[in-house]
Formats: C-alpha cells, sequence, structure tokens
C-alpha cells in the first residue's frame, strides 16, 4: 500500500518580497492595524467593559463600570488599562478615584481610516482572481 505525504511549499516570484509589494499598493495599512488595538478589541470582557461605558453616555468611576460585571475589580482594573493604552479610552484620576471615557471620536476615526485604507488596497469591485497575489503556493506529493 502506498502512502502520500503532502508538502506545502510557498514561492514567491517577485523578487521584492510580499512586503514591498503591499507597500506600494497599501500605503498606511500597517500602521492602521495596530496589534494594540486588535489585542483590546479581542476579548469579550473588554469588550462588554466597553459596551456598558458606552451605554452610560458619561465618565464612569472604575468601581461603577464592575459593578455590573462578573469579574473582580482588579481585573476590571486590567481591561480597562489594555483599552486605555490603545487609545480607546481615557482614564483622570480625580482625588481617590479614577474615572473613565470612552473616545468615541478617536475610536471611530481610526475605524473609518482602516475601513478606507482596506478599500483602497482592496476594491470589493474586484473579483478574487483579479487581486494581485505577492505569492503563490504548491503543493509538492512525495510517496513514502
Amino acid at each position: 500500500m502506498l502512502a502520500y505525504t503532502c508538502i506545502m511549499v510557498q514561492t514567491n516570484k517577485d523578487k521584492k518580497g510580499p512586503t514591498a509589494q503591499g507597500a506600494s499598493c497599501c500605503p498606511g495599512l500597517g500602521e492602521l492595524l495596530s496589534p494594540r488595538l486588535f489585542k483590546a478589541l479581542s476579548d469579550p470582557k473588554r469588550v462588554s467593559l466597553l459596551v456598558r461605558l458606552a451605554e452610560e453616555r458619561c465618565s464612569c468611576t472604575v468601581s461603577q463600570i464592575a459593578e455590573g460585571s462578573d469579574v473582580d475589580l482588579s481585573v476590571v482594573s486590567r481591561h480597562l488599562a489594555i483599552l486605555r493604552e490603545a487609545g480607546i479610552i481615557k482614564c483622570e484620576k480625580r482625588g481617590k478615584e479614577v474615572w473613565c471615557d470612552i473616545q468615541t471620536g478617536t475610536l471611530a476615526r481610526i475605524l473609518r481610516e482602516l475601513a478606507g485604507a482596506l478599500e483602497a488596497c482592496c476594491p470589493a469591485e474586484l473579483k478574487p482572481a483579479e487581486r494581485k497575489k505577492p505569492a503563490t503556493g504548491k503543493v509538492r506529493r512525495r510517496k513514502t
């Protein structure tokens, strides 16, 4: 009985590489695809805290935000710190309490710019076959 092993080999026809090609057709896309932003928005707990803050429509203390959550205050504080580092919320210490406010304008601007860059880079009108492909994959089979 013969057995086959498939090995995927990726080749690149462009000598400059996929990053050089991507830089020419999608200027600024790399800067908009911030890992911090996506990390902050990738956790369901952080998203629920963000939604809670947005629904309040005003600044809230960390304690107020934590009241509606099923996690400890210290965990809520860590989640809010990640959202703050990503520029999604702004926190300000007033006396003994920290007040948080969603940065609606900043977040909306970033998402609009990202959407615009993606549409400019990968127009929806193009069929997948018409889009530039930086690399092609070939499958080699060998008998074992």
